[in-house]
């Protein structure tokens, strides 16, 4: 066992982190508190290749690997939770494109997504359909060579801005989840609508509608009744990137509590100096290595093995996500009151890491799906 990066890989951290600190952290004070996207940092992301990394070679990226998508979420977001949505979501899109898209699709929609010029959104969720995908209300009926669209999405991160959409609706109501196709939308078709909702935590996220929505045939994406299948195999793999994601603002909050720890002087000494103080710092540091080991666990086992990784990917998604909170819950602790000082890097972090608990699947969600695999093998 080799619990290294290679070369390539430590090469690439080192890159992505320069990249953060120098280039994403004087635009993240002011974007990551906006609702909007700032396409000054699609921009940046785009000029330093990063979306690339989304997109097979052929199709104007430079690679697709579980390892590296890990990798940048955890930078990225170390520094700029914002531009680790934007990553997060063309990957959302550009994977199941890659897996399931007729070659047309990919020629069509791939190298926008590789050189920036397109951002994505992945819209699943529905008003009454969020952990129970099953019981989606929207539907795509067959009219000539066209599927016309009818329903609501909510929940859309980087909805109503993206110009891809994955989104997914019922071809069959009847058959239930096996009634599920996946389709491509792009932004201005007639019938489709977007609009913002206000999270706790600064986030650029939409709810999205179909009314009366008419898709070319060849916009559906894998079979028809397939859907359920695209949007799965789609979470598997984003699952473990949001386990990265968490990883980098624990580890960006465990960062601020050290330095100010011993910067933070109480009864003639640093609080550094307090065992009160070290064993929380402990407890942080051995909490972010566990998780960052469950994420790059699953990240090898998608690269190196193959096939479907939901068990590891859930699991690194749930203990990254629950750890990230109990982490930035602790580095505020040891802030006192400053921790709550609105823009204090770990005020800010608070108000982010509420989320990825929810989305991408609940944690409640990844229980199940752990002890079904559990029972089921």
């Amino acid at each position: 066992m080799d619990f290294r990066f290679s070369e390539k890989e430590e090469l690439l951290r080192a890159k992505v982190r320069k990249f953060a600190e120098d280039k994403l952290a004087p635009l993240a004070v002011e974007a990551d508190e906006s609702d909007e996207v700032s396409w000054e940092i699609v921009k940046l992301m785009a000029e330093h290749e990063l979306f690339k990394l989304t997109v097979p070679e052929q199709y104007g990226g430079i690679g697709m690997k579980a390892m590296t998508n890990c990798i940048l979420r955890e930078e990225l977001s170390r520094i700029s939770v914002h531009a680790d949505v934007y990553y997060a979501e063309d990957v959302l899109c550009t994977y199941p494109i890659s897996v399931y898209g007729t070659e047309e699709q990919k020629r069509r929609y791939l190298p926008a997504f590789a050189s920036g010029q397109h951002i994505g959104s992945f819209a699943l969720t529905e008003p009454d359909a969020g952990s129970d995908v099953g019981n989606l209300k929207a539907t795509a009926v067959p009219d000539g060579d066209s599927y016309v669209l009818n329903g609501s999405k909510c929940f859309a991160s980087v909805g109503p801005f993206a110009q891809t959409y994955l989104t997914f609706a019922k071809t069959d109501p009847g058959a239930g989840s096996k009634g599920i196709s996946a389709f491509i939308v792009e932004k201005g078709t007639p019938g489709f609508e977007g609009k913002q909702m206000k999270l706790m935590g600064p986030h650029p996220i939409g709810e999205m509608t179909f009314t009366d929505c008419r898709l070319p045939k060849e916009n559906l994406l894998g079979k028809e009744g397939k859907g359920l299948e695209v949007a799965l195999s789609s979470l598997d793999n984003a699952r473990m990137g949001v386990g990265a994601s968490a990883v980098g603002m624990a580890r960006r909050a465990f960062e601020e509590a050290v330095a100010y720890s011993r910067k933070r002087v109480a009864f003639g000494k640093p609080i550094s100096e307090f065992q009160s103080t070290q064993f929380k710092l402990a407890d942080m540091a051995l909490d972010i290595d566990a998780a960052a080991l469950l994420v790059y666990r699953a990240a090898w086992m998608k690269d190196e093995i193959g096939g479907r990784v939901t068990k590891e990917s859930s699991m690194a998604k749930l203990y990254a996500t629950e750890m990230a909170w109990r982490v930035v819950d602790q580095a505020l602790q040891l802030h006192g009151g400053y921790g709550v000082v609105r823009g204090m890097p770990v005020e800010k972090l608070y108000r982010a890491v509420r989320q990825p608990r929810l989305y991408e699947g609940t944690t409640e969600i990844q229980k199940v799906v752990i002890a079904r695999h559990i029972l089921n093998s």
